[in-house]
């Protein structure tokens, strides 16, 4: 290999490990807008006393599942190469969700409201993801799922629901607009 090879395949491999950081726009911006809809939903079901107003949550869940799975897997017949970091990224994320779906299955088992502790729960692969990217603006936003989690324990746990909303704004919606914006510029480089 030649050092002019060398220097292409360097660059070509720092190029596809950036487009590969911000191509989760799309993960946080679909999350956002769902989880933002199911926690107004339930903040309003719940204001006219409707015995099922976590209903928007499963649904979500599951309408959210499967759009990022379908979507996971385009993108992962697109992409020639998969980094360590898309590696760490996805086994962190699905660590989460896993920890998130016992989570939510034992607090529904004391009769908890999961919100404000899925709150503190989000904060971490939120954090660490920006950390990683050097993203500060999910960095920001993890800090803030666990600010606004911590808050709503201890002054507002009868609007867990909004301050839930609150939060996947700050921590989910805000960044991955960001990204999106980086991710634009980007392919326009």
């Amino acid at each position: 290999m030649t050092p002019q090879q060398s220097m292409e395949l360097i660059t070509e491999m720092i190029a596809s490990a950036k487009q590969s950081f911000f191509k989760m726009s799309f993960y946080f911006l679909l999350w956002g807008a769902l989880l933002a809809l199911a926690g107004l939903g339930q903040y309003f079901l719940k204001q006219s006393d409707f015995s099922l107003h976590w209903i928007g949550w499963p649904i979500v869940g599951v309408v959210g599942g499967i759009i990022a799975g379908v979507h996971g897997a385009r993108e992962g017949k697109k992409t020639q190469v998969s980094t360590f970091t898309d590696r760490v990224y996805m086994w962190l994320w699905m660590a989460f969700v896993f920890t998130l779906v016992l989570f939510i299955v034992a607090a529904g088992k004391h009769e908890l409201d999961p919100g404000p502790y899925i709150m503190l729960l989000t904060g971490l692969p939120t954090f660490v993801t920006g950390a990683i990217m050097k993203f500060r603006p999910l960095v920001f936003g993890g800090v803030l799922f666990w600010v606004i989690g911590m808050l709503t324990i201890f002054f507002m746990m009868e609007y867990s629901a909004l301050t839930f909303t609150v939060a996947i704004l700050v921590g989910y919606i805000i960044p991955g607009l960001m990204l999106r914006k980086k991710e634009n510029e980007l392919h326009a480089a």
